[in-house]
């Protein structure tokens, strides 16, 4: 297989001022030579455009693209060794799923045993076998985005490229499908850069997660390296769900000895939430004493701290229950301070009702502190 290197890639489209409008804004990239590498954002961030120059379908204008250590900036798509799966499948509707899958072998000139010899391997290993002579209008979408891939596969590229190949499935065929391309890297042993707006995709199948937000990026790591020590309150906010919950405030130092610090909220409707904060967290905003920060914890860390629950004093605070979300294994409970609204994960037999009024803790070894200027994780 192969690396892949983007170094100091831009994309910029002109505009009617000639200005031009910059969607890929200098981004430094490597994938490691049979990686699965996801790129996560919202729309618009610039991910399917940095795909599309990878696979030469776009041009850049400026920086390198390194394929195998090869420079591929004014190379052709055909002779980047490279093999894409659209979103949209781009499937020839005359043709049968064998002659989709051989056609690209057939453009190649390909003697006719390699040809049927690739497609029926392909096919045994995507279990599309019983379809080979059928026409895609006469399968699933799933089976239709399996016949994509195995058109991919048959080419045995260096590198395969996914853009958004399950946005068109359901729910329920888009957990299957995931699997088997999960799968199926596994089994290749290949170099993988797949696209998706979803963040469970990308939690669920990469070995590195790449996320992005307006042509930049913002956290390359592993799935819980981005879930457990996000870099800002972006990738925060962006892996997880239901996302981290974030509480604007300020840092104080309360009257009298100890390294501890207060969390204040920043709320000018009612009296604030505060509460104490652990020694790491105490550590790590000393610097922010007086200043403006962001209190981040995820659902399921925001722990309930009734009569019965050991929780040390000033460590919990009130908060209303605004709605209930039963989910089956887990109960979704919406709270809010007054001020702020978040979201606490707690067990289906636990029991809340709208309007009552309870009270939580924080689980401080698993939160994070933010500059609220800069975004950026205090560390």
């Amino acid at each position: 297989m192969a690396t892949v290197t983007l170094s100091r890639l831009v994309k910029r489209y002109p505009d009617k001022t000639g200005g031009g409008v910059t969607v890929v804004q200098g981004i430094d990239l490597e994938i490691r030579d049979r990686e699965f590498m996801v790129l996560v954002g919202p729309s618009g961030c610039g991910k399917s455009t940095t795909l599309r120059m990878v696979a030469g379908l776009e041009e850049i204008s400026g920086g390198t693209i390194l394929i195998d250590g090869r420079v591929v900036n004014d190379v052709p798509p055909k002779d980047r060794d490279i093999a894409m799966v659209f979103q949209n499948y781009a499937l020839y509707p005359h043709m049968s799923v064998y002659e989709n899958m051989a056609f690209g072998l057939r453009l190649r000139k390909f003697p006719q045993d390699e040809i049927d010899r690739r497609v029926r391997e392909a096919s045994a290993m995507l279990g599309l076998d019983p379809y080979l002579e059928r026409k895609p209008k006469a399968l699933s979408g799933g089976q239709r985005q399996r016949v994509a891939v195995g058109r991919a596969i048959v080419r045995k590229p260096k590198v395969f490229l996914f853009d958004e190949p399950l946005s068109n499935l359901d729910a329920k065929m888009r957990v299957s499908t995931r699997a088997e391309i999960a799968r199926l890297h596994a089994r290749l042993a290949a170099t993988m850069i797949y696209v998706t707006h979803d963040q469970v995709e990308a939690m669920t199948m990469g070995d590195r997660i790449c996320v992005m937000k307006d042509g930049r990026i913002m956290q390359v790591d592993a799935p819980l390296g981005l879930y457990n020590h996000p870099d800002n309150v972006f990738v925060a906010g962006f892996i997880g769900s239901p996302s981290m919950n974030f509480f604007k405030g300020r840092l104080r130092k309360p009257a009298g000895p100890g390294p501890l610090l207060e969390f204040v909220e920043a709320n000018d409707k009612a009296e604030p939430a505060r509460f104490m904060l652990d020694a790491r967290l105490s550590a790590l905003g000393a610097s922010h004493v007086d200043k403006d920060v962001i209190f981040g914890i995820r659902p399921e860390d925001v722990l309930d701290a009734g009569a019965d629950s050991p929780t040390p004093p000033g460590r919990s605070i009130e908060v209303a229950v605004d709605v209930t979300e039963p989910m089956g294994a887990e109960t979704y409970l919406y709270l809010n301070t007054g001020a702020t609204s978040f979201i606490a994960r707690v067990r289906p037999t636990d029991r809340f009702q709208p309007g009552q009024a309870v009270r939580v803790s924080f689980k401080m070894e698993s939160a994070h502190l933010f500059d609220a200027v800069s975004e950026q994780v205090l560390r």
